[in-house]
């Protein structure tokens, strides 16, 4: 429970910080023409009827820049990993040769790369929605206290540091999408 707008302001912020740290990490899934372990790090296999992270259960290795091999630790794994990666609909096509499975990165077309464009932009959009509704909720606390007795000029400068503060996390996020849409663009 929230004792003051000290820790309503806190918890914000710890709220922004997670909203910034869940773009990265999505962003990362997203590849940009080159092969990266992290591409499959939303992946889940059926691991003794549990679902288990695939880094959990095989070695994720880039041989080269186009190619993925992942090795799982038990032989038994290689059917589930490739069912789990054509479940996870990342457009990728395993392929398994009975002891590793090795996955091709296509070079990206232009036409896909805008595309990928257009799937950050839309993260990016969201994490601003988690901003906004952060600082709703924060306002709408600072406004519930200022009824309840707290100074109004104290609650106008705090109302001020949270916009500061959503404005900062704005420029954040901005700065993540360009850095991705760089690194996507690049041909």
């Amino acid at each position: 429970m929230v004792q003051n707008i000290e820790d309503a302001i806190n918890e914000g912020k710890d709220s922004f910080e997670k909203a910034l740290d869940r773009l990265k990490e999505e962003l990362l899934k997203i590849r940009a023409g080159k092969a990266m372990p992290s591409m499959l790090n939303g992946i889940k296999v059926d691991y003794y009827d549990m679902p288990t992270p695939l880094a959990q259960v095989a070695n994720i290795s880039t041989p080269d820049s186009r190619t993925l091999a992942i090795q799982p630790w038990e032989k038994k794994m290689l059917g589930l990993i490739e069912q789990a990666i054509f479940q996870a609909n990342l457009g990728l096509t395993p392929m398994n040769d009975g002891e590793f499975i090795r996955i091709s990165i296509p070079p990206l077309t232009e036409e896909r790369r805008k595309d990928l464009v257009k799937q950050c932009k839309v993260l990016s959009e969201e994490a601003k929605i988690s901003l906004r509704n952060g600082r709703h909720k924060m306002i709408d606390f600072i406004k519930k206290e200022v009824k309840d007795g707290y100074p109004e000029d104290a609650g106008k400068k705090k109302e001020g540091q949270v916009d500061a503060m959503v404005k900062d996390y704005t420029v954040k996020i901005e700065a993540v999408l360009e850095a991705k849409e760089k690194d996507i663009m690049k041909v």
